[in-house]
This record gives structure tokens, C-alpha cells and sequence, in this order.
């Protein structure tokens, strides 16, 4: 049970780290439309083009962990 509770508390926290990335990539997100609209295309719309590529990779790694570890937790139930 130990193990079971452990692998529970870590897809809990993964799934927390998935919504705040999400979050931040729709904050991001915004940012970069209200930059174009504004026609304020400088180094900031440019870094936050380049941040939002780099934070929509956490999502999809996040994913993936919180897969394996439902995988973990059906082997051991069963």
C-alpha cells in the first residue's frame, strides 16, 4: 500500500505541474496576441514566441510520466 500511496501522491503533483503549465502557456499565449494586435513586434514578442515552443514540450512530458504511473498503479492493483 505504501508504494501505491506514493505513486498516487506523485501523479497528484504531476497533474498540478500539468495545470500550471497549461496556465502559463495560455498566459503566454495571450501576451503574444495582445504584442501582434498592439503591432508591437520586439524582442519580447519574440521571447515569449520562443518560451511558449520550449513550455508547450512540459505538457506533453508531463503526460506521458502521468501515463507511466497509472500503467505502475494498475499493475499493482491487479
Amino acid at each position: 500500500m505504501p508504494k501505491m500511496d506514493e505513486i498516487k501522491a506523485e501523479i497528484d503533483f504531476l497533474k498540478d505541474l500539468f495545470k500550471i503549465s497549461i496556465a502559463l502557456l495560455v498566459a503566454i499565449i495571450a501576451g503574444l496576441s495582445k504584442l501582434y494586435l498592439d503591432d508591437s513586434i520586439n524582442i519580447l514578442f519574440y521571447m515569449g514566441a520562443i518560451m511558449s515552443i520550449l513550455i508547450s514540450i512540459v505538457p506533453v512530458v508531463v503526460f506521458k510520466k502521468i501515463k507511466k504511473h497509472i500503467k505502475e498503479l494498475g499493475e499493482l492493483d491487479g
